[in-house]
């Protein structure tokens, strides 16, 4: 399984950061698959933001409060994150990730590469 995130580079303040990822090798359907979205701000640890269920249920951070929405394009195997009215505190490098739910815990084994996303006027 492959993933692969797109979008600007660069937000300006107060803007709504849009990112992309495009899933091969599996559907983001496969049953117990989390579809994910993780980011991790210069000199800090990794951050879940939030999810899409394989049934298409959401999930999010609470820390993140209303500022997120994740959403996603079956036909194209695809999933989306919006984060609106962003600032400087959320740059960070962004990764999509699949997560897969067992019996006692979700697993992350796949991973994009992520792609560094700076908030700046």
């Amino acid at each position: 399984v492959q993933l692969q995130e797109s979008g600007p580079g660069l937000v300006k303040p107060s803007q709504t950061l849009s990112l992309t990822c495009t899933v091969s090798g599996a559907a983001i359907t496969t049953n117990y698959y989390y579809s994910t979205w993780i980011r991790q701000p210069p000199g800090k640890g990794l951050e879940w933001m939030g999810a899409i269920g394989y049934s298409g249920t959401t999930y999010y951070s609470p820390s993140l409060g209303s500022r997120t929405s994740i959403s996603r394009d079956t036909s194209k195997n695809q999933f989306t994150l919006q984060l609106s009215s962003v600032t400087p505190e959320d740059t960070a490098v962004y990764y999509c990730a699949i997560g897969v739910r067992t019996e006692v815990t979700t697993v992350y084994d796949y991973w994009g590469q992520g792609t560094q996303v700076t908030v700046s006027s």
